[in-house]
């Protein structure tokens, strides 16, 4: 995983809790990257896991080899 640093700055924020969850939508969406809605007029998806409590809007290559996420909320 290849992370930039406003999202290392975001992470350190995270409770072990909350990095828990996101590792575990993280790991769906890289199982099965067409999870969530796809948002109209963009390459993005919404995809929210009401039992973890997680939402990522996020993105895959046209390879499904690369998964940038956009935004989280944990």
């Amino acid at each position: 995983m290849i992370t930039v640093e406003p999202a290392l700055t975001q992470l350190t924020k995270l409770t072990a809790s909350e990095t828990h969850r996101l590792d575990r939508a993280i790991v769906a969406i890289s199982v099965n990257p067409d999870l969530g809605k796809r948002i109209p007029g963009t390459l993005l998806r919404d995809y929210v896991d009401d039992v973890d409590g997680v939402r990522v809007v996020f993105y895959v290559t046209a390879l499904k080899t690369i998964t940038v996420v956009a935004y989280i909320e944990a």
